[in-house]
């Protein structure tokens, strides 16, 4: 009977030894839990590449060139002048580096912007060679434009028409370390069997292919010069490629950067701060550009009716053949606060461009 107590009893060390146990345990899994949560709260303040804070401009920071790849259609020119209304406004505010600006006219031949905007003209691709994905034109202008330019500054912003500066804009890049805005729907991962066509396996990892676009990104000039024939090689290769070219979409030639730069070895700084996107973006807040790629829908009561024309509605493609009229209505209340800025900085830009109106419908 003595024995059979004994045995049924812990002794005093195992006790010990069991409480100790669970206290690593629970130190452990609280260690981790708030090293997760201190992960997620750090991600608006650091980037994942260089441990630098989000936001912060350094002192002495190189300038940068923007960039922007246009071509001559009615389209194009009215989102062109109110980007480069809004560089101007912004270039020399507390906080920017932005230097020089250049729209980079791919269409081969000087267009009505020449003297209102400092532009270069370089050559579309061959005819037929982008079949009908005008975008393609793009890495092939930065190439020509690379060659031919006299381009001062150290680092330079790829940047597109439906871009609108709506803070000073500071270089985010650090070293050889570009910056770059992480897009949701580039999922380089999901898409390895397409990818491995161009970027082997013996190159590296998927990882090593950045979920971005050529824009916006800032860069070092030297490195750009290296990168852009291997992107427009690329992004020629995934047009000529049908399941490529099925898979990317409109979105292939963002592919055709992302993977030319992971061929040069070059990682992004990843910067969800560099831009937002209304209606989805609800909030300005410090982000530095506004991409209204999106049309924005909405019905009288403020409620988001995407995929529906709204009672309310501001889509840059309802202005195809001309540009929008001045003073756009204002959308009603309840709208997120993103939308509503927007227009104002597109009612602003059109009231102070000369001769706005003459190229109205």
């Amino acid at each position: 009977m003595m024995a059979r107590k004994n045995t049924g009893r812990a002794s005093p060390f195992l006790l010990v030894l069991l409480a100790f146990g669970f206290f690593c345990a629970t130190y452990n899994l609280l260690t981790l839990v708030m090293h997760k949560a201190s992960r997620i709260a750090s991600e608006e303040f650091y980037d994942p590449i260089v441990k630098r804070p989000n936001g912060g401009r350094r002192e002495n920071s190189p300038k940068f060139h923007i960039a922007l790849t246009a071509s001559d259609s009615p389209y194009s020119k009215w989102q062109c002048r109110i980007m480069f209304y809004w560089y101007k406004t912004m270039k020399d505010m507390p906080g920017s580096d932005m230097g020089g600006f250049t729209r980079v006219l791919h269409s081969g031949n000087p267009d009505s912007l020449m003297d209102e905007i400092p532009t270069v003209v370089v050559d579309p691709l061959p005819e037929g060679l982008d079949r009908g994905y005008i975008v393609l034109n793009r890495p092939w202008a930065f190439v020509q434009w690379l060659e031919k330019a006299t381009i001062e500054e150290e680092y330079i912003l790829m940047a597109e028409p439906d871009h609108i500066f709506v803070n000073p804009l500071p270089n985010l890049a650090h070293g050889d370390h570009p910056a770059a805005f992480p897009f949701f729907y580039i999922k380089p991962v999901e898409h390895e069997k397409i990818i491995r066509k161009y970027y082997p396996e013996e190159k590296g990892p998927m990882n090593n292919v950045d979920p971005i676009g050529n824009s916006p990104v800032i860069i070092k000039k030297s490195m750009l010069e290296k990168i852009a024939p291997t992107w427009m090689n690329v992004s020629l290769r995934m047009k000529d490629d049908p399941e490529t070219d099925k898979a990317f979409g409109w979105v292939l030639e963002m592919y055709g950067y992302a993977v030319a730069s992971a061929l040069h070895g070059v990682s992004h700084i990843l910067r969800k701060d560099f831009m937002l996107q209304p209606p989805w973006d609800k909030e300005v807040g410090k982000k530095f550009i506004i991409h209204y790629t999106y049309g924005c829908d909405f019905n009288m009561k403020g409620e988001l009716t995407y995929g529906k024309v709204g009672e309310w509605r501001f889509d840059k493609r309802s202005y195809l053949r001309a540009p929008p009229p001045r003073n756009l209505s204002l959308p009603p209340p309840g709208v997120p606060e993103s939308v509503v800025r927007l227009v104002e900085l597109v009612n602003e830009a059109t009231a102070n461009i000369p001769g706005w109106e003459d190229s109205s419908p």
